[in-house]
């Protein structure tokens, strides 16, 4: 008897201190290719501790993921925000890429899109790519972005239509455009985290008071000390904004080459000046936009 009463103690204690966790902020994607409905629509969708199981270190992060995808999907419409991102591309750390973007969430009632995810980009620097300008709408143009390159050839060349993930579009990237954006950032932590968390066991800190950009963050960091092919990094960071309760940072370090040497970034991505739900409109992801240069 005393032994049950010891493990229904545990588990309470194991649920509270989730809540607990929970509660101190949120944090952040969707796939849409192939998906009909969003991903953690419901409070259902979340993981849960059986009783008698032992709770695994990434279930307090996937509880404040999918918090954090609910909380976007249910407050955030629209947003504008200087990206910088730095990725590794066969091999290759590239440089880091400022952009400006303009992001429409996808919004789904009733098993239907009734506003389509809107993407506009325009590339700020290094000079090779600046004047850059990419338009995606989801369900529109065929389902291609419309781009025109900048830089010195940008003068030569004429608007494109890409398929997003061809070989085009691809040149230098990581993902295609269609992942671009907060909200599809956490879907893809998600899917990292209960792969992983199927797979074995993993270290995971929380820091509080860390800044990006001069805002207040907590720190998410999860690190596997095992090299395995499961596992897309060695550490992975993610800064989650303490007043917009979103995360505006993620980082993902490779293995290091030789024993106690630094890991490599795999990828980078940072939001700064970010301005949620600004009324974005139609207007701002068509390419006869007097503002921009199609």
């Amino acid at each position: 008897m005393q032994n049950a009463n010891r493990r229904s103690f545990l588990v309470r204690t194991s649920a509270l201190s989730g809540s607990l966790l929970l509660g101190t902020s949120l944090l952040a994607q969707e796939r849409r290719d192939g998906l009909t409905e969003p991903i953690a629509r419901t409070a259902k969708n979340q993981p849960t501790l059986t009783p008698g199981a032992t709770p695994h270190p990434l279930d307090p992060a996937l509880k404040l993921a999918y918090a954090s995808l609910n909380h976007i999907r249910a407050t955030i419409q629209d947003y504008t925000a200087i990206l910088i991102k730095r990725e590794q591309i066969n091999g290759v750390l590239g440089d880091y890429e400022y952009m400006g973007v303009k992001i429409r969430n996808r919004k789904v009632r009733n098993g239907q899109i009734v506003v389509p995810f809107s993407v506009y980009m325009t590339f700020l620097k290094p000079n090779s790519v600046k004047g850059r300008e990419v338009i995606y709408v989801e369900n529109q143009n065929d389902g291609k972005i419309i781009a025109h390159e900048g830089g010195m050839s940008g003068r030569f060349l004429p608007t494109v239509m890409l398929e997003p993930d061809g070989a085009l579009a691809m040149r230098g990237q990581r993902y295609p455009i269609t992942d671009l954006g907060i909200e599809n950032l956490v879907v893809k932590l998600i899917e990292k985290g209960e792969r992983d968390k199927a797979n074995g066991m993993c270290n995971v800190q929380f820091h509080q008071g860390v800044k990006v950009g001069g805002r207040p963050c907590t720190l998410l960091t999860v690190t596997h000390d095992d090299q395995q092919p499961y596992y897309d990094f060695h550490k992975a960071q993610i800064f989650i904004d303490t007043a917009l309760n979103i995360p505006i940072r993620y980082c993902a370090y490779d293995w290091p080459k030789v024993p106690g040497g630094e890991p490599e970034v795999i990828e980078e991505y940072t939001y700064q000046n970010i301005r949620l739900n600004v009324g974005l409109s139609d207007k701002d992801f068509d390419r006869e936009n007097p503002k921009y240069n199609f």
